[in-house]
């Protein structure tokens, strides 16, 4: 069975046509699982970087989380199957920032992003971090532990050293698997590191407008047996298009003008 691992989409900064892609997939597909393994959701004006900044009084928590929630409400739509969140640190932006700069207020969870994105109408499970969600697999956005590598992989095969367990994770906005064998003799394993990229649009956040970044756009796809799984990277192509076993999703074609136009069901042959 397949669990689909849903990257960092930050919202409002997402790729909009990467992501609608992606639910058009799982609700083609619809795989045994959906793991959203966290900053869903941006929430700029909350955060460390806007404060004392005209950024900060600019943004507006409540209204990207209806954007944010009306995403979740298009996958929920076509896909009844279960749904779990891992919070990432974009995501307990506002939390954090209600704890820190008005801590009398701090007891609400109002602020939870759970509660702003509506989870319990949408029937969607938080989970904890490091929670198990395939044999042998835990996941984690990837703030939970300190430490991060520029080499694609290479922050998750960390983290499975610090757990000895294969992880999934995000927060590094790369997509790749990195194994690593531990023990000797019949003890003797492969655990592996699974970064699963990005699907924001970089010309958004202007942060980036200063230089390149090592970052991969894409999502995972956890292939999961009686007593393991298989991690699999799936990466995201410039037209926001993306082959999964043969079949291209959000595909481009051409008209008869030489236009490019999408076709209206955003599937494709390869």
């Amino acid at each position: 069975m397949e669990i689909v691992v849903v990257p960092d989409v930050q919202y409002p900064l997402h790729d909009a046509r990467a992501v609608r892609n992606l639910w058009h997939y799982i609700h083609v597909t619809q795989p045994a699982g959906v793991l959203i393994i966290g900053d869903f959701m941006d929430y700029p004006a909350p955060s460390r970087w806007s404060k004392d900044t005209r950024a900060e009084f600019e943004g507006d928590v409540f209204r990207e989380s209806e954007g944010g929630k009306a995403l979740l409400t298009d996958l929920r739509e076509g896909y009844s199957g279960p749904i779990k969140f891992v919070v990432g640190n974009h995501d307990a932006r506002p939390a954090d920032y209600l704890r820190k700069y008005a801590p009398a207020l701090a007891s609400t969870r109002a602020f939870d992003v759970d509660v702003l994105l509506g989870f319990e109408e949408l029937g969607i499970e938080v989970l904890p971090p490091f929670s198990e969600v395939a044999p042998g697999w835990v996941a984690m956005h990837g703030h939970e532990l300190r430490g991060l590598n520029t080499i694609p992989g290479r922050t998750a095969a960390a983290k499975v050293k610090k757990l000895d367990g294969s992880v999934v994770m995000g927060h590094t906005h790369k997509l790749a698997v990195s194994p690593e064998t531990v023990g000797v003799g019949k003890n003797r394993r492969t655990l592996f590191g699974f970064e699963v990229g990005h699907l924001m649009a970089e010309s958004k956040a202007q942060y980036l407008s200063a230089g390149v970044v090592n970052w991969q756009k894409g999502f995972g796809r956890l292939l999961v047996s009686q007593h393991s799984a298989v991690p699999v990277p799936v990466y995201v192509e410039r037209d926001s298009s993306f082959v999964v076993d043969g079949t291209r999703y959000g595909a481009i074609k051409r008209n008869s003008r030489g236009h490019f136009v999408r076709r209206e069901d955003l599937t494709s042959a390869a």
